[in-house]
């Protein structure tokens, strides 16, 4: 591969969002972010000097790269991925990631070189590979040339067409470049051309919604209203019987009732969130109350009934689904990693639009547990699925479906979603209002708009102090918001240039700050990170009388690698009247923090063979601590030791579990 001078690599500069002067949101992303050391800069350094360089090898050797060379008409031999219509948008989400990595100043020259290389060779492909009037979809082109969107539902044309602009808008926003965002406006604008519901175009949307929000960052990117009308289009058709019913009914696609009018998330987890995430950038670029209500409502639906502890969700796998209000089963649970990357993706952009700090409550929950536990740490394995639960003698599913790490999977969605969100993550940390800055996530680094920066020196989430310091000051009064987490309500102190910050400062989530600052202020915010034990919802079956151990912004599981010898999970039950303490995080990484706490081991049945046994009464509770009548009652204790869920399956492949039955419920 010939190497390419990488071009002038400015900081972090537009990201993923870079709304319009129009744009109707209560915060913006701040054009210049930088995270430089802790949790996430080292997961980021991984992800940019592993897993992005890996993933090049594995789309190539999975085929997906062949699959392109064979549409440009430059290779011989069979489609690849005949059976995964999909697989161009796993190379999409790959060049975006590289595309946002060659935009952050901290990656190493030599690298920038080979990923512009790589970001060069891939970009000619796609234009050898793309059709005089502007198509690009190497399965329709090779394997179905005549059923160019005729099989919307299953066929995702738009849907890869969507991870194509995005990469290509991030490309040209990182280096300036257009190679690639000309590809993907030709593809586009033959999008624009072909759907409508004029006479001749055809009326119809995608079965897996994406192409909405690409759409509108194209709009910000090139001025071209058309793109927001036509991604505006795509979201007021949806829900009108347009795709066909199917094995899981119109709802899989989100096609069973207009957005405005859904009572409820529903179907496909990750469908359902990009289409939100559409919904949310078209009302805040029109104007569009009424979608940014729809969004709001669905939202809350889904984080008080459809959200697992980890802030993963979907919870069936059958179909990739999300299930009934408070069915959250921890064994089954589906949880994509996909799924997660979407959820986080939406709060962002929610909390763009109204500034409400839940949405950033909610982000920081997902970006800590169910997205981090997707990656390993050597940015090698991924998760596809975020299980809270793996029994004893769990049968393993070599497929995509498997309970733990793999190298890379047959429908390979997840790991290049995770590199592109790593690559971009900075971006996701801080924001401008209209007259200060918000630092709504916290990680070591800087953050700037408008005149006004900070630097950020924290080890959060492992120790609970964030210091900030003024960088840059516009001499004029300014504020400063520090989000206060939902989870450390009460439990926090702050001081600004020294002194102490009255509690009535904070509002609605929000520690906000006024004054004229000068470089060198300071200000210090300590949240108490003590564990902390949760409890499930009430509605929540499969977790009635559990609780799970919480740290911070963290949650906890316990693995069977830590416990005693010849403990088993399943037989574990919580003393929720003993002590948690802190200690290191056995054969984990140098200042994890692990929890421990007080266990119980349940006595077996007296029953023989048979498992199920009488419910133990209260005169029954002498003898159900020997194993007599009231079977399944605690007795016997040991120290239980909890590391964060987002490091689970690291150490050796076995037993894990988040939520643990407390002793004395029965359960």
């Amino acid at each position: 591969m010939a190497m390419h001078p990488a071009p002038a690599r400015p900081a972090l500069s537009g990201g993923p969002l870079a709304l319009t002067k129009e744009s109707r949101t209560a915060l913006r992303p701040v054009p210049e972010a930088r995270i430089t050391g802790g949790l996430w800069e080292a997961r980021r350094a991984v992800n940019a000097g592993v897993s992005i360089p890996d993933g090049y090898e594995r789309l190539a050797e999975a085929g997906n790269l062949h699959d392109l060379r064979l549409a440009a008409g430059t290779a011989e031999g069979e489609y690849a991925n005949a059976g995964c219509p999909f697989m161009d948008s796993d190379v999409y989400k790959w060049l975006e990631a590289v595309a946002w990595q060659l935009g952050d100043p901290a990656t190493e020259p030599e690298r920038a070189e080979r990923f512009a290389a790589q970001v060069a060779e891939v970009a000619e492909l796609l234009a050898e590979a793309q059709e005089p009037d502007g198509y690009l979809d190497s399965y329709y082109q090779v394997v179905r040339p005549g059923s160019r969107f005729k099989e919307l539902a299953s066929g995702h044309e738009l849907y890869c067409a969507g991870h194509l602009v995005q990469a290509a808008v991030a490309h040209h926003r990182t280096t300036g470049r257009t190679e690639l965002l000309d590809v993907a406006r030709r593809f586009a604008d033959r999008i624009d051309a072909a759907f409508g519901q004029e006479e001749g175009r055809i009326d119809g949307v995608c079965g897996h919604p994406e192409i909405e929000t690409a759409l509108v960052e194209l709009y910000r990117c090139t001025g071209e209203r058309r793109y927001l009308e036509r991604a505006r289009y795509f979201i007021d058709r949806r829900g009108h019987g347009l795709l066909p019913g199917g094995r899981w009914g119109r709802s899989y696609w989100q096609d069973h009732a207009p957005v405005r009018e859904a009572e409820a998330v529903a179907g496909h987890a990750v469908r359902q969130l990009y289409l939100l995430a559409g919904v949310v950038d078209v009302s805040v670029e029109t104007g569009d109350a009424s979608l940014l209500e729809a969004a709001e409502r669905l939202w809350e639906e889904m984080a008080a009934t459809k959200t697992y502890l980890t802030g993963g969700i979907g919870s069936h796998h059958s179909g990739e689904t999300f299930g009934d209000p408070y069915e959250l089963p921890s064994e089954r649970a589906y949880t994509e990693t996909c799924a997660a990357i979407a959820s986080a993706m939406l709060s962002w952009r929610l909390l763009l639009a109204t500034g409400r700090a839940r949405y950033a409550d909610h982000l920081e929950r997902v970006l800590f547990n169910g997205f981090l536990s997707g990656v390993s740490l050597d940015g090698e394995r991924y998760l596809y699925i975020n299980p809270l639960q793996v029994r004893e003698g769990h049968l393993r599913d070599e497929g995509d479906h498997t309970a733990f790490r793999t190298r890379w999977f047959r429908c390979a969605c997840c790991p290049p979603n995770v590199m592109r969100l790593l690559a971009s993550l900075p971006h996701y940390f801080a924001a401008a209002e209209a007259d200060g800055l918000v630092l709504h996530q916290y990680a070591t680094g800087s953050y700037a708009a408008d005149g006004f920066g900070v630097e950020v020196a924290t080890d959060y989430p492992w120790n609970g102090r964030i210091r900030v310091t003024v960088t840059e000051a516009p001499g004029a009064d300014r504020a400063l918001a520090l989000r206060i987490p939902q989870w450390a309500a009460g439990r926090w102190t702050a001081s600004a240039a020294g002194e102490e910050v009255d509690r009535e400062a904070v509002a609605d989530g929000w520690l906000r700050l006024r004054r004229t600052w000068r470089p060198g202020d300071t200000v210090v915010l300590d949240l108490d990170l003590a564990p902390r034990l949760t409890a499930g919802p009430v509605q929540a079956d499969a977790v009635r009388g559990c609780a799970a151990i919480e740290r911070g912004p963290l949650v906890y599981c316990v693995e069977r690698v830590d416990q005693p010898d010849g403990i088993r999970l399943d037989e574990l039950r919580l003393d929720p009247a003993g002590p948690l303490g802190e200690g290191e995080g056995p054969g984990l990484p140098s200042g994890v923090v692990a929890v421990t706490a007080t266990g119980r081991v349940a006595a077996a049945p007296d029953g023989g063979w048979w498992p199920y046994g009488e419910v133990a009464t209260a005169s029954d509770a002498g003898a159900a601590e020997t194993g007599g009548p009231g079977a399944g009652a605690p007795a016997g204790s040991v120290e239980l030791i909890a590391v964060p869920y987002h490091l689970w399956a690291h150490r050796e492949e076995g037993p894990m579990r988040v939520w643990i039955p407390l002793a004395g419920t029965g359960v």
